[in-house]
């Protein structure tokens, strides 16, 4: 039966249909720039246009319809089907060119809005407009398809949409007012990371681009050498900067707009990255010493803390000529923290260290008691920009159950690339990278992958950008309602 909710949802669709049609326009504005690609403007006109009149036809026949509450679950379905809607319009432009399927260009849009930059694309032969359109898939997907659509929503009723995608915390009492700050934050970064770029050097273009990549912790480049290719340290600098802003939790932004430094350092994730930085880099550093890759301690410090930044932030650019020859223990190194991933409530990717911190501190409590035979029960906290929390049981239980569950699917996911020839590591290392959507590859996933190898990749990725259950609870939703009927 199609229910007020199934309506509410159809039109909230419509109105999304009409956003993501505008999105596949705004690579229009390149062309000024470069007119000899007037050509291509087609790929992106027919499906914007037709994806905006569709919508606002579909909107039209559902006006009127009663805005509420959507009931448990559904909001996950509206969410999960804005972002199936959004990658799926979004290959039209790239299969239009002619050089891509749907496969393809399904990966190329997923690891795009999933702010994943694993890629099928070769970057220097492929258009300005088409490396434009990618950025912007990274900028709308970094803060959120729904996110974005949220500055029109009334506080009551996008509460539960800007929860589903990710979000628990309003910077703002209003939730539209944390939306528009979670935008300006987010462009005055990406103008300044530009800026920078162009005063070391970098053409403009390409400037605009990876500032944009490495703030949505996306990683996507406009040239093939990624990072490397610009052999400059400077350049390298400002995208570890922008690489950890992006990683941050919108809270601890907040914090220094206010200058409430006190409340960074009173963050448990940025107590952890501190921790996991003095452990895991000099480990890294010597291992490329010791085996030969780097004969200098400052080459080897240098690759070693941008290879770190850009695994923990899930950014996934690159700062050396071939991953595959990296050391087999800075590999290792290089997937754990791509399961680790960035801070709750930021543009990273991955387990979370918030859920990490939890779960380590759930298995701490245990032995604790274990080993002590005490009855006690004991009281474990958190600190969140400042504030302490305490910790209930079930929240460590249902945060430890989502980590198990993410390791069983990362596992699924490594098995799969195993049975077509690839080596363990390398298959860890790559669905490590779709599944925490880092994009930083060994060679797996490209343009003639078997495309069992690029959905397997792709549902990787989808799963991991919206954290699993909300996909899972919208499967949930639509079969309950499919019996229903």
């Amino acid at each position: 039966m199609f229910n007020r909710y199934h309506k509410l949802i159809t039109y909230y669709l419509s109105i999304f249909v009409i956003m993501i049609g505008i999105i596949q326009l705004l690579p229009l504005l390149v062309i000024p720039f470069y007119p000899e690609e007037i050509g291509y403007a087609p790929c992106f006109i027919i499906p914007g246009v037709g994806a905006i009149f569709i919508g606002y036809l579909v909107s039209y026949f559902f006006r009127g319809t009663e805005i509420l509450k959507l009931e448990k679950h559904y909001d996950s379905v509206l969410v999960v089907s804005v972002w199936i809607l959004a990658i799926f319009i979004s290959t039209f432009p790239w299969m239009l060119k002619g050089d891509y399927n749907f496969t393809q260009a399904s990966f190329e849009m997923t690891s795009g809005f999933s702010t994943t930059g694993l890629s099928v694309v070769d970057v220097g032969n492929t258009p300005h407009i088409f490396l434009m359109f990618r950025s912007i898939t990274l900028f709308v997907g970094g803060v959120g398809l729904v996110l974005i659509l949220t500055c029109a929503f009334s506080d009551k009723y996008g509460l539960n949409l800007y929860n589903a995608e990710g979000h628990n915390d309003r910077l703002m009492p209003n939730l539209a007012k944390s939306a528009r700050l979670i935008l300006s934050i987010y462009s005055s970064y990406i103008l300044f990371g530009t800026v920078s770029y162009i005063i070391l050097g970098m053409p403009v273009f390409d400037a605009i681009n990876t500032s944009i990549a490495a703030l949505s912790t996306g990683g996507f480049s406009v040239i093939n050498e990624s990072i490397y290719g610009y052999h400059s340290l400077g350049v390298e600098i400002i995208t570890m900067i922008l690489m950890l802003l992006g990683q941050t939790n919108f809270l601890l932004h907040l914090s220094m707009i206010k200058r409430k430094f006190s409340n960074i350092w009173n963050h448990s994730e940025t107590k952890f990255i501190l921790a996991l930085i003095i452990i895991f880099i000099p480990f890294m550093v010597v291992n490329l010493l010791t085996t030969g890759y780097t004969n200098s301690f400052w080459e080897s410090l240098r690759v070693s803390a941008f290879q770190f930044v850009t695994t923990i932030t899930t950014t996934g650019f690159v700062s050396v000529e071939n991953m595959a020859i990296l050391p087999s223990g800075f590999i290792t190194v290089m997937i754990l923290m791509m399961l680790v991933g960035g801070d709750l409530e930021s543009t990273g990717g991955g387990i979370k260290q918030y859920r990490v911190i939890v779960t380590l501190k759930g298995i701490y409590r245990n032995i604790k008691n274990t080993i002590l035979n005490s009855r006690t029960v004991t009281t474990d906290y958190i600190t969140r920009a400042g504030k302490k929390y305490q910790l209930s049981q079930d929240e460590v239980a249902s945060t430890s159950s989502y980590v198990l569950f993410y390791v069983i699917l990362f596992l699924m996911g490594s098995l799969i690339f195993t049975m077509y020839g690839y080596s363990l590591q390398d298959s860890m290392f790559e669905f490590s990278s779709a599944i925490s959507t880092v994009g930083l590859s060994v060679g797996i996933t490209n343009y003639y992958a078997s495309p069992v190898i690029l959905w397997t990749a792709i549902v990787g990725m989808f799963l991991g950008r919206l954290e699993i259950m909300v996909v899972f609870e919208a499967l949930l939703r639509v079969v309950k309602d499919v019996r229903g009927r």
